[in-house]
């Protein structure tokens, strides 16, 4: 059995992850086991378009301390008050201004 080389890490959304299942299995013709499972059960749970790019527009908020992962999260979970975003960070070593949380909400609203 061949070694896997990790070439690249990012973060995606399940939208984003969708995406590139579809392409995949139009690519190869066939997904494995776990991938096959991993899209059938994005296709009951998330809608086909997203009408808004929300990680995009995240990302230009420029809050500093967030990553990808963070802010994949966020468009994924589309929190709803302060309390929610608090929760997505729990167990995570992260602070964020109250007014950069504002903002966070202002935009998925």
């Amino acid at each position: 059995m061949g070694e896997i080389e990790i070439i690249q890490e990012k973060a995606l959304t399940l939208n984003e992850l969708k995406t590139k299942l579809e392409e995949v299995k139009k690519r190869d013709k066939e997904l494995n086991f776990r991938a096959s499972k991993t899209l059938e059960y994005l296709g009951l749970t998330v809608e086909k378009k997203q009408k808004t790019d929300f990680k995009k527009i995240i990302e230009d908020l420029g809050i500093q301390r967030l990553k990808d992962r963070h802010i994949a999260k966020i468009a994924d979970l589309q929190p709803k008050d302060l309390e929610s975003i608090k929760t997505l960070f729990i167990g995570e070593n992260l602070t964020i201004k109250q007014e950069d949380m504002q903002r966070i909400l202002e935009c998925l609203k």
